[in-house]
């Protein structure tokens, strides 16, 4: 799936099972500014200097402010929407991450995409849990700046 490619629908259990497996995107790239480490750090609590402080931080181990690597996990969900889209069930739940880790710090003006992989759903007696795979690519870089392994659980009932 390419940047300009339009988002997977997945209406029905036939169409997440078919989806497991493939690769999804890349998505579109955001920049990321510093506005938006402010205002993570301003939700959060954690005004760490490497992360707010510009002047502090261009003497410092990268020249610049990063990003938290939670906002950098925290973009996930928003990039995603780029690469599909869940429309089965009454509810979609975030259920848990396994195995995040931040390979490379992201730079303060730099540019993330996102890529996917819907791995094998476990259906259940009223939902469906679902592993997805993501990469946060970081522009210019051979390693990414975020992977994650994320559940989503889907209820399927409607009670």
């Amino acid at each position: 799936m390419s940047a300009t490619t339009r988002p997977l629908v997945v209406s029905t259990l036939a169409d997440l099972e078919a989806a497991q497996g493939i690769e999804l995107g890349p998505g579109p790239w955001l920049t990321i500014e510093q506005k938006r480490f402010d205002s993570f750090a301003g939700a959060t609590g954690d005004h760490q200097w490497i992360h707010v402080d510009p002047a502090r931080a261009a003497t410092g181990p990268y020249g610049r402010t990063i990003a938290h690597g939670y906002l950098t996990l925290s973009l996930i969900s928003s990039l995603a929407a780029d690469l599909y889209q869940f429309e089965l069930g009454s509810a979609r739940l975030n259920y848990g991450l396994d195995r995040v880790r931040f390979p490379t710090p992201v730079p303060v003006g730099s540019r993330v995409r996102l890529r996917a992989t819907i791995d094998t759903i476990q259906p259940r007696d009223a939902d469906v849990l679902v592993p997805i795979d993501f990469i946060v690519e970081l522009d210019g870089s051979d390693r990414p700046a975020c992977v994650a392994r994320k559940f989503s659980l889907i209820l399927l009932n409607q009670d």
